[in-house]
């Protein structure tokens, strides 16, 4: 144990008790306004509708408390107790190169941990779910989705992996500049494919038939100047009850998607709104300014694990017996979320920021009233809790709280 050690565990426990503090206060808060529906909404939601939002979000975070448990002990036993040393141990006899010895540990490592997480997984889907009457899916296609996971993250992530530890030991000093660029421009590339060759893997899509709706949708789109390679339904229902939308892709592969549930359940006026605020978002570049943060943020990070691996406490503070380039970036992955959660609440603010900003852009392209009407529906199907803790919705929540969200598009309505 060295001073970093030390500096670990204090900030693993700072990080830990923030987070659990702030679950208790999201947990009491919603409890104390279970009872009545808040007054802008007691025309549009139903008291048992508010209390089963109330229910379900206690259930989750209490579930999301006993996550944290056990993605606390797994780091611990990873680190300092020296599962890290087993799995280089490990491969280091299995073969003499270095570079696939750091891939298969690193890959041994998240196997691991991918592992933990599956209780907790099953448990949300089969029980919790289930409970609340969101769960449709089965055993089979819970196991079949893991899989596919597993063998897409196989596929993708070893070879990409490979290549930035060969860039680490053959590039010198200045090998985080070029993993950086490796970074970014494979983030991009997945981005741009993801909607053509990974989405249709999980789900079905189905081009929106002709009819009022898709010509709605068609007259929006030109309104706002947005070209898209379709509109398409997907078969989210197949899954569960949730409803969404969302446009993926970059560039010339951009793709609106609708949920079949959300289509079921609003109306064409709504299904318009809904979709002028995920345009709002593309009009007022918010992809493009979160792909800028997100490559600042990498690059600093980078650079910080540049300097890292040549610090030989760093592996020693956290449990490592031998020294390595993988160890280094396996270390700096599982141990940097501990030192950077004080980043949370920063880009939830932004991310908050963006969604008034395309709310507002909904409203100057659709009917704000619509858009009210339509998210109400969402957060009474999808069980979203109406009073949210506001120190906790500050820290987590990238969406403004629903009483916060109405009554700012209600200030866009124009009077009669």
């Amino acid at each position: 144990m060295n001073t970093f050690t030390i500096i670990f565990l204090i900030a693993l426990i700072i990080s830990y008790s923030i987070q659990f503090w702030l679950s208790g206060r999201q947990a009491a808060y919603v409890a104390d306004h279970r009872a009545a529906v808040p007054e802008a909404f007691k025309n549009s939601v139903s008291l048992e509708a508010h209390q089963k939002a109330a229910d379900y979000t206690v259930e989750k975070g209490r579930l999301g408390n006993i996550e944290s448990i056990i993605g606390g002990i797994v780091l611990l036993l990873l680190t300092l107790g020296g599962g890290i040393n087993l799995a280089f141990n490990y491969w280091s006899s299995l073969t003499a190169s270095p570079l696939i010895a750091g891939v298969g540990a690193i890959a041994t490592i998240f196997l691991l941990m991918a592992g933990a997480d599956i209780p907790v997984s099953l448990y949300q889907t089969f029980v919790i779910e289930e409970k609340y009457g969101f769960n449709k899916s089965t055993l089979k296609q819970f196991i079949k989705d893991h899989v596919l996971q597993l063998a897409l993250g196989a596929a993708i992530g070893l070879p990409l992996l490979a290549l930035i530890l060969w860039i680490m030991d053959s590039l010198g000093s200045l090998w985080w500049l070029w993993a950086w660029g490796i970074m970014m421009s494979f983030s991009l590339l997945m981005s741009w494919l993801f909607p053509t060759l990974i989405a249709p893997l999980f789900n079905k899509f189905t081009p929106m038939e002709e009819g009022s709706l898709k010509d709605r949708i068609q007259r929006l789109l030109a309104r706002c100047g947005f070209n898209s390679q379709g509109i398409f339904i997907m078969d989210g229902s197949r899954r569960s009850r949730h409803g969404n939308a969302y446009f993926t892709g970059l560039g010339n592969n951009k793709r609106i998607v609708f949920y079949d549930n959300l289509v079921n359940s609003l109306d064409e006026e709504e299904l318009e709104a809904v979709l002028a605020h995920e345009l709002g978002h593309f009009k007022c570049k918010h992809v493009i300014k979160m792909l800028i943060a997100t490559a600042v943020m990498s690059l600093i990070g980078f650079a910080i694990l540049g300097w890292l691996i040549n610090q030989q406490w760093f592996y020693a503070g956290l449990g490592v017996e031998h020294a390595s380039n993988a160890a280094a970036l396996l270390l700096f992955m599982l141990v940097s979320p501990v030192f950077t959660l004080f980043l949370q609440p920063v880009s939830a603010y932004f991310q908050r920021k963006f969604e008034f900003e395309a709310d507002d852009f909904a409203s100057a392209n659709a009917q704000a009233s619509k858009m009210i009407s339509g998210l109400v529906k969402l957060y009474e199907e999808n069980a979203s809790t109406l009073t949210p803790d506001p120190l906790y919705s500050a820290f987590h929540y990238s969406h403004p709280p629903a009483a916060i969200r109405i009554a700012h598009l209600e200030s866009k309505i124009q009077p009669a």
